[in-house]
């Protein structure tokens, strides 16, 4: 394993990677282009909800690459990039069998999301988000659920339209796996291999 951290430290492959979330959170906006023209100033910032959780990925690219860290775009761009992207697989999936096919954009979407999850985990050794992070970015995944799903700003993915209330569950039990998840993979980890240190240290005491 030692050799992927290697790899996802390397200032060139940071470079490429902040390329491509930018690039892909510069499309994400677009792609929302007609829902945000018809959605009030109020609730614009929780519509586009990919985008933005790309958007936090690409921040804490950019810091990282500079070695700093940003513990609250941390525990944003890993609770989100895992939840909207592993929402989008399910939800594109869904409208596959009811629908028996998808266009080359949903085949596309589907490689996209995919990704973005498992950029999210795949960088949870070099975040360094507290509880007070995660606290925070819970409160905001959450209140995006209510945005999406209480006053209907959520995405429309046709078909699926007539089944908001079950989305509307999954969504909101995906969220609490994302940040149980994140909780798991960096609050826990740091605390027990901090543990472990100590307890080695003392062995040689």
């Amino acid at each position: 394993m030692n050799w992927i951290y290697t790899i996802l430290r390397n200032r060139s492959f940071l470079i490429l990677l902040f390329i491509i979330n930018l690039v892909g959170t510069i499309y994400g906006y677009f792609w929302y282009e007609g829902q945000l023209s018809r959605t009030p100033a109020i609730f614009l910032p929780f519509v586009p909800d990919s985008p933005t959780a790309s958007l936090f990925f690409t921040i804490f690219l950019a810091f990282y690459i500079f070695g700093r860290q940003v513990p609250y775009i941390e525990a944003l761009a890993m609770v989100t990039l895992f939840k909207y992207g592993i929402w989008a697989v399910v939800m594109n999936l869904l409208t596959l069998m009811m629908n028996g096919s998808l266009s080359p954009q949903a085949y596309m979407l589907i490689a996209s999301h995919g990704a973005m999850a498992v950029q999210g985990i795949l960088y949870a050794p070099f975040y360094r988000f507290k509880l007070r992070h995660l606290v925070f970015a819970g409160l905001w995944t959450i209140h995006n659920d209510m945005i999406d799903y209480v006053f209907e700003m959520m995405p429309h993915y046709g078909a699926l339209d007539q089944y908001m209330n079950e989305i509307g569950y999954f969504t909101f039990w995906l969220s609490v796996v994302s940040l149980g998840l994140a909780y798991l993979l960096v609050i826990k980890e740091k605390v027990t291999f901090k543990y472990e240190q100590s307890t080695t240290l003392n062995l040689f005491e």
